[in-house]
């Protein structure tokens, strides 16, 4: 291949995620409204007939379909059958960063407004209830920040002859925070912390 056929081929594209073909990828919506004349943040509690982290707390959320035209309307159209409302009922919608997860997913973060008058309708099979959390409770509160590790184990075949150090070569271990807010009864945590962290910053 000469340099000018090699150049035809790469000046044009679009960095991504490496291996990202290989990721599930997920959008949600961080729902905000009004309530009591202040701006409160919109949780669900997850049905506890579900697979996957039953009565976990979360935003709605979902994986991206293929009929979703981006990531934004993924979140959205997740949100609308998850709350049971409809499109012209959220407002506003705007991105945040998005999440590359160490176990193989792409999280992307929206948050919006719901209109006040809104009357939901929750979706069983999905969702157990909802609550609302006052905004200023996450602005003057802090989560507690707690560190996961990870070991590195490799397979038994694996090749130690053809890295420098073999066996005893410096593996970089990897270490997660895991983000904890506790309101009332009610525990937040994981990637739903963790974005809720990250809206904080943003509007401070």
């Amino acid at each position: 291949m000469d340099p000018k056929s090699l150049v035809a081929r790469v000046k044009d594209r679009i960095p991504e995620v490496l291996g990202n073909k290989e990721f599930a990828k997920f959008a949600i919506l961080l729902p905000l409204i009004e309530k009591d004349g202040e701006i409160h943040i919109l949780f669900e509690v997850r049905s506890h007939l579900l697979r996957n982290q039953p009565g976990d707390i979360c935003f709605p959320g979902g994986r991206i379909d293929k009929q979703d035209e981006s990531e934004r309307d993924a979140a959205v159209r997740e949100t609308m059958e998850e709350l049971g409302i409809g499109r012209k009922q959220i407002s506003d919608i705007f991105p945040l960063d998005y999440i590359v997860s160490p176990f193989g997913m792409i999280v992307y973060s929206f948050a919006g407004i719901i209109d006040p008058d809104v009357e939901f309708r929750p979706n069983p099979p999905e969702v157990d209830s909802l609550f609302t959390v006052p905004l200023s409770f996450f602005l003057e509160k802090d989560p507690k920040v707690y560190r996961v590790n990870f070991d590195i184990q490799p397979e038994e075949s694996f090749p130690y002859d053809l890295i420098a150090g073999g066996e005893n070569y410096n593996w970089r271990t990897r270490q997660v925070d895991e983000y904890f807010y506790i309101y009332e009864d009610k525990v937040i945590w994981g990637l739903t912390a963790k974005i809720l962290t990250h809206f904080m910053e943003i509007i401070r």
